[in-house]
């Protein structure tokens, strides 16, 4: 029996297990919405109000479930609206799929109505994209497309189909067997490395585990736990590593990077031996490469080849699944103590509680602190929510201040840093956990104001999504940088906002707004008892800063812990 392509496309999303898709639709992909009419029971269609929402709803269901996420959109406007999305994807490793809808074939080059060169402007953001123009090839492209976005290192694919390959009938037939490519190559552990890399860390009188985002995307928390408790081996995490590792365990460490911990950062660079775990070194973590990790070996674990000695120079690059590379080390890891080395991390660590984070979290006077709100909120759900981050001062702040005690339970935009991700992003999230889990969106004033029309959907699919707004009246994180180092000369940071109560009852959502002290732990209360989605504003400090703080281009021996007189 023949079908048509855009039953074809719907027959392959089944077959690849899909039963969500975030999307918008138009023109040039509507054959393919008509198919999904007709199964609108099976596959079940968010729809967004803004095609940027779509992808990071997608990756936001992605990363909480570690499924393979799914966006669709029409063709021109429709298309490009989803390329800031699949760039942050890309760069935080996160396995999507994307669909768009393109012109008739015949058309093509043409510069017809909502035409648009698609596979040419997302080559450098995609892992893989492909043009299908004859609906023949849609289930073997379907199925490369979704191996190839969650094999390896994970990362987005991209789906160009034209109109008349959506009409047009065909013979379905299943494709067969393993799709092959460069992308989809597993690497074997190298039992050598492995045997070097035991000796370093047995041997090691400062060793320090670097924890990245690839442990939770290979499932290696359990082993990681496993390891680290073996050899007694402080942990470390990454902005995105975070949630990789109980933040209440004894060997837990804190964050490292621009803004993370003092001990974390300060102690990383007196380390003897560095184990680095599915992270790629990016400049927020190392600070001034010259002045990094100089006196250790360094161990990099890393699924993607092309990041092992592209930032820091490995002594013992492993090329491999991180969950595969710990389970193989830990039989060679000989049980240690360490005493001394924590004790420095626990003196180092005083430091910043007296200098900052006592300050933070109980200050005795002045406007509500933004660690505080993140504190109560952690304390009320024993660590155990997942949080979704927007950009900027208040993400720091979720970071280094909500207790993690749940595996994968932190997502937000690291490498690219896309304002406007968290309320989209926490809406796949919700989408993807249910009801098995607290979903919280953190977010500033400004990143609110860059996709807010996607309260929509919390009342259209009935979510029980829970949305902090951090409110400081400015561009916080910009501002900070103006403070420091542009002689607070505060250009085009100061921001003004809408009533965001009434337009979240406008949405048809509960809200309330805090700005006393006294009224807030009852508020944290009143949202996280709250049965459906439900909005807090919080009036926080307008000139507040985040420390600790790296300057750019510094060492992260150099980290800061306020403003130097």
């Amino acid at each position: 029996m023949k079908i048509t392509g855009s039953q074809a496309i719907v027959k392959a999303l089944k077959t690849e297990g899909v039963d969500c898709i975030f999307g918008y639709p138009g023109g040039a992909i509507m054959p393919t919405y008509d198919a999904l009419h007709e199964e609108r029971h099976n596959l079940h269609h968010i729809l967004v109000r803004h095609e940027q929402a779509a992808i990071h709803g997608a990756v936001g269901y992605a990363r909480a479930t570690q499924k393979v996420g799914v966006a669709i959109a029409t063709s021109g406007p429709g298309a490009t609206n989803l390329l800031t999305g699949i760039a942050d994807a890309q760069i935080d490793s996160i396995p999507v799929v994307c669909i768009t809808g393109q012109v008739f074939s015949s058309l093509l080059g043409t510069d017809a109505f909502q035409e648009a060169d698609i596979i040419g402007m997302s080559v450098a953001a995609t892992k893989w994209n492909y043009q299908i123009t004859d609906p023949n090839e849609i289930p073997e492209v379907f199925k490369k497309a979704f191996e190839i976005a969650k094999s390896g290192r994970p990362g987005p694919v991209l789906i160009d189909i034209t109109k008349d390959a959506q009409t047009a009938l065909m013979e379905y037939k299943q494709a067969q067997g393993n799709i092959n490519g460069k992308w989809l190559h597993k690497p074997m552990i190298d039992m050598d490395e492995i045997l070097r890399a035991s000796e370093l860390i047995n041997n090691a009188k400062r060793p320090i585990v670097l924890a990245g985002h690839g442990v939770m995307l290979s499932g290696a928390e359990d082993s990681l736990l496993k390891l680290a408790e073996k050899a007694n081996l402080p942990v470390v995490c990454t902005l995105l590593g975070l949630s990789s590792f109980p933040y209440k365990h004894d060997l837990y460490k804190g964050m490292l990077g621009m803004h993370g911990n003092y001990a974390a950062n300060v102690l990383c660079n007196e380390a003897d031996v560095v184990l680095a775990v599915g992270m790629r070194f990016d400049d927020r973590v190392t600070g001034k490469l010259d002045e990094y990790l100089n006196n250790a070996k360094i161990i990099h674990i890393e699924i993607d080849p092309s990041e092992i000695d592209k930032n820091v120079k490995a002594d013992v690059g492993i090329n491999s699944d991180a969950k595969e590379a710990i389970d193989a080390l830990i039989p060679y890891i000989a049980e240690q103590n360490h005493e001394t080395w924590h004790k420095e991390f626990a003196d180092e660590h005083s430091k910043e509680v007296a200098a900052v984070i006592d300050d933070e979290t109980n200050p005795i006077s002045g406007d509500i602190k933004m660690a505080e709100v993140i504190s109560l909120v952690s304390e009320k759900t024993n660590g155990e929510a997942t949080i979704v981050s927007d950009v900027g001062q208040h993400q720091m702040i979720a970071a280094r201040y909500y207790k993690f005690m749940s595996k994968n339970a932190h997502i937000s935009s690291g490498g690219l840093g896309t304002m406007g991700f968290a309320l989209p992003a926490a809406i796949g999230a919700k989408v993807g956990v249910g009801n098995k889990k607290e979903v919280i969106a953190v977010i500033g004033d400004g990143g609110f104001q860059m996709n807010l029309q996607e309260l929509a959907v919390l009342r259209q699919e009935n979510l029980n999504l829970k949305i902090i707004i951090l409110n400081n009246s400015f561009l916080g994180m910009v501002r900070q940088w103006q403070q420091l180092f542009f002689e607070s000369r505060y250009s085009h940071t100061e921001i003004s906002s809408p009533d965001f109560i009434k337009l979240a009852e406008a949405y048809d959502i509960n809200a309330q707004q805090v700005s006393k002290r006294e009224n807030l732990g009852k508020a944290i209360d009143e949202l996280l008892a709250a049965k459906n989605s439900y909005l807090l504003e919080v009036k926080v400090e307008q000139q507040e800063n985040v420390f600790p703080m790296v300057p750019a281009g510094e060492s992260i021996s150099n980290t800061k812990l306020g403003i130097e007189e």
